[in-house]
């Protein structure tokens, strides 16, 4: 069908991916060598995949609803659909197993307003949202890990071991906010009760500490780019294949 968008096309890439065409075509490599491709039974896809990994990134780029974004495509709105639930998991960004013992990692929880209110929960911006955690390589400012979607009541000290972010960070030093007090990590320097203020040391020290703290603020406004996290319509783990995929995605543009 001509008029359509297509990967063959590498001026379509840009804008939907936030990647140079180069960068794209390492992604679909990548993905046709994990399997992405595999032959399945039944009737095979109208879209090769290079068509059908922009799709889904276009999707999470857009957040155009599948009425609107199958006939860029020229599929119908249910094939658009089975291919964003079928090749949307594959894209998951996956955790980093081991660091270097001077490794610095930042975690913070980020809410991404979602609609299905079987996994969201009404958060302190009174939509119903999922708490997501975020952990990055202070250095490198590439995303290491990404937990499990929690209700977004549910506070980060919690989260930080429920999501499972806890589990594959291990014991690597972590740097967080003062909403993980208590837990370890290392976090800004608090008044006590009876300080009236606290010591040039320690406000030098919760200075530097904010500075590099910044670098996962910035992650989460590159990522917010991506409009599904501002306003997720996906239901169950679509929430979360689309946070491991725009991840892997913001780790791709950042290294290359």
């Amino acid at each position: 069908m001509s008029g359509v968008i297509t990967a063959s096309e590498p001026s379509w890439i840009a804008p939907f991916t936030g990647l140079s065409p180069r960068q794209f075509g390492e992604l679909i490599t990548a993905l046709r060598r994990e399997g992405a491709d595999s032959v399945r039974r039944g009737r095979p896809w109208s879209l090769p995949l290079e068509d059908r990994g922009l799709l889904v990134v276009a999707y999470w780029r857009t957040n155009l609803t599948l009425r609107q974004l199958a006939p860029l495509f020229g599929v119908s709105k249910s094939a658009a659909d089975r291919i964003i639930a079928h090749l949307g998991p594959a894209f998951a960004l996956q955790p980093r197993k081991r660091f270097r013992k001077d490794t610095v990692l930042i975690v913070d929880g980020t809410l991404v307003p979602t609609r299905d209110h079987s996994i969201a929960e009404q958060s302190k911006n009174y939509r119903y949202s999922t708490n997501h955690q975020v952990v990055i390589d202070a250095d490198t400012r590439l995303i290491v890990a990404v937990g499990r979607p929690l209700p977004g009541n549910r506070n980060d000290c919690k989260a930080w071991e429920l999501s499972g972010v806890k589990a594959a960070v291990g014991r690597t030093t972590i740097i967080a906010d003062g909403g993980y007090r208590g837990i370890g990590l290392v976090i800004p320097h608090h008044r006590e009760k009876d300080q009236a203020e606290l010591p040039t040391w320690k406000e030098e020290h919760n200075a530097s500490h904010r500075k590099v703290r910044a670098r996962v603020e910035r992650t989460f406004a590159r990522m917010k780019s991506w409009k599904i996290l501002r306003d997720c319509r996906l239901k169950g783990d679509g929430v979360h294949h689309a946070m491991l995929g725009i991840a892997r995605i913001h780790n791709l543009a950042l290294a290359s």
